[in-house]
């Protein structure tokens, strides 16, 4: 059971990162309500698989370089994540995990052409820093009822 459960974070995780919808916080606080023991395990395959998420749409943003400009790609998310990317640079990566423009931060840091290495250390760090806190509060809550 808890084998099927962590694959189903990982790809929830996985798709939440990309530009499809997805909502992988639900299914890290629905596993931590019931299994807080593998509170360690539960925060590495949600990081991993949103990390890897993202890492596709890095992936399309360099590939989709010769044939659009940051803006054909982003369609409407393209002010906020542009002007993010324009101020803090690679920086920008750490709040990947931010709804709805954290998806394109990956994609512009591709098509930007992004060191690949210190992009998916920015990356990785920003959604472990946001799942250790929802777990943090999660197992917090869970503990004062």
């Amino acid at each position: 059971m808890l084998s099927l459960s962590l694959t189903g974070l990982f790809v929830a995780a996985f798709v939440s990162a990309s530009l499809a919808p997805g909502g992988s916080e639900a299914a890290l606080v629905y596993l931590l309500q019931h299994t807080p023991a593998d509170l360690y395990l539960l925060v590495a395959i949600a990081t991993v698989g949103n990390t890897l998420g993202s890492l596709t749409s890095y992936a399309l943003g360099r590939w989709l370089h010769q044939a659009k400009s940051p803006t054909e790609l982003l369609k409407g998310k393209e002010n906020k994540a542009i002007e993010l990317i324009e101020r803090y640079g690679q920086w920008s990566l750490l709040l990947a995990w931010l709804p709805l423009i954290g998806d394109a931060l990956p994609l512009l840091a591709g098509w930007f052409r992004f060191n690949l290495l210190l992009s998916t250390l920015l990356i990785f760090l920003g959604k472990l820093l946001r799942y250790a806190a929802l777990s943090a509060v999660t197992l917090g809550v869970l503990q004062q009822l």
